[in-house]
């Protein structure tokens, strides 16, 4: 989909035309560059050689240049059609014109006894983000330096990050080769003369690296694959290494890149097998790397810490004195993020020379080795100072360098399931016969490792929901604005620090356009199958939320075990994060198990898919385009062989065959069958279609081969699919706006627009009746004041209601989804005095003196709902009557001043009630919930003697009722078993054009997950 090498350059002939279209860019190949890097041949002659021999005290420090450099396509499309066209006419195979291979830009003298050097290859067009003059100093940051003894082969990985923020992947390679008395090769030819006589060089050996650049970050399997390459370029002579670092740059340039999904690639790079893992899903990264080593590196504690820093966007220098563990444990950290990206500078090598990178004044992730510790500590303050070796965390300012705590209950579980992980593979081997066979023993490594990769991205994952779960509850889809103030209010008071950095950030605001956007990732899935049934239920509600019996009741028994907790802790002394009843130290021996099923919390139990392997077939001659050809044929035909050998329900694997069948055959040149396998795709899995791929290939087509397309009903509809989506569609204003109370006054439009931002209510039909309500008797706008006093009483009737606490005794009486929306000062009423409670299910009495709960009445019970006036002394005091169907005593309560509003209030939960039992329809109930709440803040906004009238204007069911009784048909009634709402949710009613019945345990739900709620099932009386 868009990745891969460059196509050749120009000028092609008119039969290539049709066969492989110039401007069609082919995704195919893991390579972007191979380059060989290594001291200038000057530099290894003179005077120094000599100074080395006899034996200096320290061997001379060189400067590393770009030796040669390697760059696909290794065989023209020229070729490439020609060796397709002579087919196995051909009795001999033609050497290749190889077109990128570039030389030094100085050219080395002629060797001696030579004529004149030919002419030099043309130069190889280098991808961007790779900097030809900086790649010496990152191949080498420790430098160059000839050495008396053969060294280790080394081994680190580099991250290049271009203008436009794109980011490739290197792996280096360091071997050490001996400087012969004769010559030293350079660019694959002889260059070296004798210095004497005796011209013995013996005890120098000359470091050079080996480095491949790849769109993809496959460290494990291009470190492997190195390592293969090293094995060759031992035993091979000096003018041979170009020879066979062109050869397997050629060969790593035919490997594509696998799709998402479960279909991993191998490849023989003799001795070993490589494997080239797949992503997950579209969306996921690609790991292939240790995702454990930093929990080798650091604790627990220590580990929160850095993702703190990190999601607080601090400026963070890791030091290490292995170049590798640079990159790979900053690597692992960016994908603990995910699907929070870090959008700052990532540069986790710096070499010597680059150190002043430490100076920049934004945000940063760079890596330095150890000797320079003291150094980036002394000279630059601000920076969180990570030592990889020791595990610890300071800082180069602690004054400026406040991190703020993890929210406590993600931190502990956090702890607890890092501990309950088993890192070491040596206590999974214990019980087991050693392996015989290499290639057998490092694909059981590799199981191991992708277990326990799962089930770290599943613990970091786990972490991010806990930390934002509750996000969601404070955005407003339709005008993409974020309550961050209100989000605030509900954190605990020593996580607020936390938050209050952490919502400044751009990692925040990015991940806040993409819940605006309902973009099902990572998050949504996790968020989405681990949320608890009250999360579930008040997702699907339209009143406003407030707290269940089940989450008070949790609640008491939570607020007796909780401890107390500091705000903020300073660098280096970070927090201390107390974990009660931790696991055992030796708990790494343990595997992660089924998490138990009490609380939104607890880890969701890990579900490992089956994976797969494709052996990609050997090519013996990687430059030679007729062995390219059969390649290709060897590809097609393996591949089709496996589809042939598939089961049919396997359609995720038949996906995957299909896809890289496709690609092959763009190579190919052949269009029309690579379009009628990516055709398949709709009906296997359409959500690796490579529409911008297919897209480009259809444009790229011929006359006559578009005539014979247009004649296939399969790529007719294909193309006209791809090719009539609006190419230059205006990009959609993602932005996320934060609520601000208005500052003008308001019209309809924007008081409606405000509503709905503020997350009050979402329904127009409901802001237009509040509108009415609050301009009853004046001008029909709503100033400041009065929206700020409206918003004001709505968010203080929410955090009372948060802090409402029952006694046992009501909370055992109560249903555990039900809420207590409203309750009224101390009154004194026929079954006692008390305060009346409502739910949307009944009113009922908390007695004083002896707390208690006495039943008043359920809305569906009612018969009479009245205000009226008793006489006491001289005075008529407001009373409100109720009289039910199961009681023959009338309830009465002394409200007061409080009478007419409870009357409004009650009658429209009952008139509510009726409506819901009579269309089986219970949103009634909370759109009668929400009238309810709106009466309560209008009169408690205007405070005026009509306000009451006001909140009439809001009582919509009552009304209805009264005035137009909804009849619904007995056959309707009696058949009907529950009426569904397709609007629910939204800010106006909707028609429905489609209904899609899909059944309840098809594990591919799950997966595949959208915007669009799956309903299962969706009307009950009609199965």
């Amino acid at each position: 989909m868009g990745h891969g090498v460059r196509p050749a350059g120009r000028g092609r002939g008119a039969v290539m035309a049709e066969a492989a279209p110039q401007h069609l860019e082919l995704p195919w190949g893991l390579l972007e560059l191979c380059a060989l890097l290594g001291p200038p041949r000057d530099s290894l002659r003179g005077p120094e050689q000599g100074a080395q021999k006899k034996g200096a005290k320290s061997p001379p420090s060189l400067a590393p240049e770009v030796l040669s450099v390697f760059v696909p396509p290794f065989v023209s499309k020229e070729d490439s059609a020609a060796a397709a066209a002579a087919g196995a006419s051909s009795g001999t195979l033609g050497k290749a014109k190889r077109r990128s291979f570039r030389r030094k830009r100085d050219r080395p003298r002629a060797e001696p006894g030579r004529g004149p050097r030919g002419a030099e290859p043309e130069d190889a067009s280098i991808p961007d983000g790779v900097d030809l003059l900086a790649l010496p100093q990152l191949c080498f940051p420790g430098g160059v330096r000839v050495a008396s003894e053969p060294e280790e082969d080394r081994v680190h990985f580099l991250v290049l990050t271009d203008v436009c923020g794109n980011r490739t992947h290197g792996v280096v390679a360091q071997y050490y080769r001996p400087l012969h008395d004769k010559h030293c090769f350079y660019n694959g030819k002889t260059q070296w003369e004798a210095s004497g006589p005796s011209g013995g060089a013996a005890g120098c050996f000359v470091p050079f690296a080996v480095c491949v650049v790849s769109r993809f970050p496959y460290y494990n399997a291009l470190k492997d694959c190195l390592s293969c390459l090293l094995t060759h370029l031992k035993l091979c002579k000096d003018f041979e290494v170009d020879n066979h670092i062109k050869d397997f740059a050629a060969k790593l340039s035919l490997i594509p890149s696998p799709p998402p999904g479960p279909l991993h690639l191998v490849f023989n790079m003799k001795p070993l097998q490589i494997v080239f893992p797949s992503r997950a899903d579209p969306e996921s990264p690609l790991v292939d790397l240790d995702l454990h080593l930093p929990l080798l590196c650091f604790r627990p504690e220590k580990v929160l810490q850095i993702l703190t820093c990190l999601l607080t966007e601090r400026r963070l220098v890791f030091f290490s004195s292995s170049w590798a563990l640079l990159t790979l444990v900053a690597e692992c950290f960016m994908a603990f993020l995910h699907p929070l990206q870090w959008q700052h500078t990532f540069v986790p090598i710096l070499s010597r020379q680059m150190l002043d990178f430490v100076m920049a004044p934004t945000s940063f992730l760079m890596g330095c080795h150890l000797d320079h510790f003291a150094e980036v500590s002394k000279e630059a303050d601000g920076l969180i100072l990570i030592n990889i070796d020791t595990g610890s965390i300071t800082s180069s300012n602690s004054e400026d360098a406040n991190v703020p705590d993890i929210p406590l209950l993600a931190a502990q579980t956090f702890i607890q399931s890092i501990q309950s992980l088993q890192l070491h593979h040596e206590l999974h081997l214990a019980h087991l016969c050693a392996s015989t066979d290499l290639n057998e023993g490092r694909a059981s490594r590799r199981a191991w490792q992708h277990r326990l990769n799962c089930q770290i991205q599943q613990i970091s994952l786990q972490l991010l929901v806990s930390i934002f779960r509750e996000v969601k509850n404070h955005l407003n889809y339709e005008h993409r604005v974020f309550n961050s103030e209100e989000f605030l209010k509900t954190r605990a008071p020593g996580d607020q620090q936390f938050y209050k950095q952490v919502l400044e950030t751009y990692m925040f605001h990015a991940f806040l356009k993409a819940r605006l956007s309902r973009r099902m990732d990572a998050f949504a899935q996790m968020e989405l199958h681990t949320q608890s049934e009250e999360d579930r239920i008040n997702g699907t509600l339209l009143s406003p939320r407030r707290p269940t019996i089940e989450k008070m009741a949790s609640r008491k028994s939570t607020l007796l075990q909780a401890a107390p907790r500091r705000k903020v802790v300073s660098m280096p002394d970070l927090q201390v994060i107390a974990v009660p009843e931790l696991l055992p130290r030796n708990s790494s021996l343990r595997k992660i198990h089924t998490a138990d099923g009490g609380g939104s919390h607890a880890a969701v139990s890990l579900a490992l898919q089956p994976t797969y392997t494709f052996k990609i077939p050997e090519v013996h001659f990687p430059l030679l385009a007729q062995c390219v050809q059969v390649f290709y044929e060897d590809c097609v035909a393996q591949l089709s062989k496996a589809m042939v050998s598939l089961a049919p329900e396997n359609s995720v694997l038949l996906a995957r065959y299909f896809y890289l069948r496709g690609l092959v055959q763009l190579m190919q040149g052949r269009l029309l069958g690579a379009l009628l396998d990516f055709q398949s795709l709709y009906k296997t899995d359409v959500h690796i279609f490579p529409a911008d791929l297919v897209q480009r290939t259809v444009e790229s087509l011929s006359g006559p081969e578009r005539t014979q397309a247009e004649r296939m009903p399969e790529l007719r509809r294909l193309i006209s699919e791809v090719m009539d989506k609006p190419v230059d569609a205006p990009k959609a204003d993602d932005r996320v706006k934060n609520f601000e109370l208005p500052k003008t006054h308001l019209q309809l439009d924007d008081f409606v627009k405000r509503v709905q931002e503020s997350g009050v209510v979402k329904d127009t039909g409901v802001i237009h009746r509040l509108f009415e309500a609050l301009t009853v008797g004046q001008q029909k706008q709503i100033d400041p004041e009065t929206f700020r006093e409206f918003y004001n009483c709505w968010k203080e009737a929410e955090a009372e209601a948060q802090e409402v606490s029952l006694p046992l005794s009501a909370l055992e009486h109560l249903d555990k989804n039900e809420c207590v929306y409203k309750l009224s000062s101390s009154v004194k009423t026929s079954l006692g005095v008390g305060k009346i409670a409502m739910t949307q299910k009944r009113l009922f009495l908390l007695t004083e003196g002896r707390p208690g709960y006495v039943e008043i009445a359920t809305f569906r019970d009612m018969e009479e709902v009245r205000s009226t006036t008793v006489a006491f002394l001289l005075l008529r005091i407001p009373t409100l009557k109720i009289k039910t169907a199961s009681k023959k005593e009338v309830f009465e309560a002394n409200l007061k001043t409080e009478c007419d509003l409870w009357h409004l209030m009650v009658k429209e939960m009952w008139a509510g009630k009726k409506l819901a039992d009579e269309h089986k329809d219970p949103q009634y109930v909370q759109q009668a919930l929400t009238h309810v709440l709106l009466m309560d803040a209008v009169v408690g906004t205007l405070q005026s003697p009509g306000a009451i009238y006001a909140a009439s204007k809001l009582s919509h069911f009552d009304k209805l009722r009264s005035e137009m009784p909804m009849v619904v048909p007995k056959t309707t009634s009696e058949t009907l078993k529950h009426k569904i709402n397709p609007s629910a949710g939204e800010t106006a009613p909707r028609a429905v054009d489609v209904l899609l019945y899909t059944p309840a345990q098809a594990q591919w739900i799950r997966r595949s997950l959208t915007p669009f709620a799956l309903i299962q099932p969706l009307v009950t009386g009609m199965e």
